[in-house]
């Protein structure tokens, strides 16, 4: 089914089964995201909120539950999208399987944007105060939108026509804070984009022109228009386009002297950037499981609140992986993986590690292909290729890249132990890390030594393993005073529970813990040592390791070794790595529940209704 507004996914989704109806009144303030966070986490169905406390309007959720619904929300593109994909990968394909792909070219059709002259959206206005105020975790700074579609509008396309207007278009899912902090209620909100987001390009042009950035917010309407603001696209190719490929129709544009706005969205909300003013905004808990703290950001000046007739305000609740956007990751994944051996050459699969936050974990699988006559004795074209990726978009912004080859063919780049596993039994510490100090990491990401400010390190591994890797501890380890409870995460990494951190800089525990060892020492079978709060729990999955180790520590500051030393400005180790990932002072705090609502959400799990088997 092609859907045009989120009432056309409800009734989809409850035809399908995959539906449930709540009609008692919920409270928009941290209930309504607990309920959404217990029911993803357990494989829950969509939900439709009909009664939220303080709006006229119904919310709904868990639209994209799983892989295999939103599979089935795009069950009538998604193929003729992939298509597309494969004629772009090579173009030859066509005209030798003209009946595989007949569709490419209607598909690529409907990848341009349309103008029109009103919308949908444009039925009905309201105001901010109007809509749906969910709060999501206690110590959030305000109601935020967490499925906003935002659309800025390029300033130096004022003159252009308006197809090659929309072609400039900018749409990205940037958080919205419509409450709070010193806004004036009703007429500012607060728009927080990070680095590496096509807005950001256009608010320059704006600043450079001194005028305000013209920008629109709109929300619901088909969910392809939700997947297509995280997509990531080259610069230049508005999203736009992958929308309209999968919505089956071409996006309709409201044109005029506003940002254009999306003709069949549930809501809108128009107005401009101050191209000079800023804010306070958030705290907001962010998909890293941690609060974003306040900081200055854009202010939005709002001119006007749209709705069309029987609108539903569609919402997600973000915070530590697993939640419904690791959906989107998973979709994204399945559509672009085909791409990247055409993006970066040489490299065949990149993975963005949905369990420690995306941004701070990728994995690379490469190939070393320089000088295939002689035996492959360390990482060659492999840091080539890591370059590569560092410099590409949204990729670099990753703190942590491990990359290998795989001449076998053999490996799953989304098997992550066995992907751990697999470097580790090769990696060489004394020449295989390479560090980047003093750069840009994701601006959600507390762990540097400021915002956006922080390190890299890529671990690049090739040829035979050189070591086994242990599955139990070795009886005669010991450890320094201070440190103990130590335990295998998987063979060759173990978790070990420091000293409480006292101070930003307190590098004291880290530095008395390798220097207590030497190489072939007990601890040395285990290539990787992590330093944490709670061993136990960093143990208990291979997740909880991921998240704590790789969002919790910043390479040039938190990575050590035993047996270190610097050759030719090179940093390694004889001995076992350590990566220092207990809580420093600096760290935005982790995300915890209210535990009166969440003693409230436990009473409704008693009632004994279709939604209480999710809780």
């Amino acid at each position: 089914m092609k859907h045009r507004s989120t009432r056309d996914v409800i009734e989809d989704l409850r035809r399908g089964g995959r539906l449930i109806q709540i009609d008692d009144e919920v409270d928009p303030y941290l209930e309504m995201a607990e309920i959404q966070r217990r029911v993803y986490l357990n494989g829950g169905p969509g939900l439709l909120f009909t009664r939220v406390r303080g709006s006229k309007f119904p919310a709904a959720s868990n639209l994209f539950a799983s892989l295999e619904q939103a599979r089935y929300l795009f069950r009538d593109t998604l193929e003729s999208v992939r298509r597309l994909i494969e004629v772009k990968l090579d173009p030859s394909a066509l005209p030798k399987h003209p009946l595989r792909y007949a569709g490419v070219p209607l598909t690529a059709l409907r990848m341009l944007p349309r103008g029109v002259r009103s919308g949908a959206v444009q039925a009905n206005q309201c105001q901010v105060s109007d809509l749906p105020p969910i709060k999501c975790w206690p110590d959030d700074g305000g109601a935020f939108v967490t499925l906003p579609q935002v659309l800025s509008d390029d300033p130096t396309a004022a003159g252009a026509s308006n197809q090659s207007r929309l072609m400039r278009v900018n749409l990205g899912m940037y958080r919205i804070q419509l409450t709070g902090n010193d806004y004036v209620p009703n007429q500012e909100i607060g728009l927080h984009y990070q680095i590496h987001r096509g807005i950001g390009v256009h608010h320059r042009a704006a600043l450079d022109r001194g005028e305000p950035l013209r920008v629109c917010i709109t929300v619901g309407g088909s969910p392809a228009m939700s997947l297509a603001a995280v997509m990531p696209l080259p610069e230049g190719l508005t999203e736009l386009t992958f929308g309209g490929a999968l919505a089956g129709r071409r996006t309709a544009m409201v044109k005029g002297s506003h940002a254009p706005i999306y003709a069949d969205a549930d809501f809108a909300i128009v107005g401009t950037i101050d191209p000079a003013a800023a804010k306070p905004e958030g705290p907001f808990g962010d998909h890293l499981g941690y609060y974003s703290l306040q900081h200055p950001f854009p202010l939005m000046k709002v001119e006007k609140v749209y709705h069309r007739n029987d609108a539903i305000w569609p919402f997600t609740v973000v915070g530590r992986p697993p939640q419904e956007d690791t959906t989107f990751g998973q979709l994204i994944h399945e559509l672009t993986d085909p791409i990247i051996p055409s993006v970066i050459p040489g490299v065949k699969a990149v993975h963005a590690v949905d369990a420690a936050g995306v941004h701070p974990l990728l994995l690379a699988i490469g190939s070393e292909r320089y000088m295939p006559y002689l035996e492959r004795v360390q990482p060659q074209e492999l840091l080539t290729q890591a370059n590569a990726i560092l410099g590409n978009g949204q990729l670099s912004l990753a703190k942590y890249l491990w990359i290998t080859d795989d001449p076998e063919c053999a490996m799953d780049i989304h098997d992550e132990s066995a992907f751990f596993s697999h470097v580790l039994s090769r990696v060489d510490w004394r020449r295989d890390l390479h560090f980047q100090t003093r750069t840009t990491i994701d601006t959600l990401d507390y762990s540097g030594t400021g915002l956006n400010q922080g390190s890299k390190v890529v671990v690049a591994a090739t040829g035979a393993p050189i070591r086994s890797l242990p599955a139990e501890l070795p009886l005669e380890l010991t450890l320094p005073d201070g440190f103990r409870n130590p335990r295998v995460v998987i063979p060759g990494v173990l978790a070990i529970e420091g000293p409480a951190c006292k101070t930003d800089n307190d590098r004291q525990a880290l530095v008395r813990f390798v220097c207590a060892f030497t190489s072939g020492s007990p601890l040395d079978q285990f290539p990787l040592v992590t330093l944490v709060d709670d061993s136990d729990f960093v143990a208990r999955s291979f997740s909880n390791w991921l998240w704590v180790t790789f969002t919790r520590s910043n390479p040039a500051v938190d990575v050590d070794g035993i047996e270190a030393s610097i050759h030719q400005k090179h940093w390694g180790c004889r001995g076992s790595l350590v990566i220092d990932a207990r809580i420093k002072p600096h760290h935005a705090p982790p995300l915890i529940e209210d535990p009166e609502v969440t003693a409230r959400v436990d009473a409704r799990a008693t009632r004994g209704d279709a939604l209480a088997k999710y809780l």
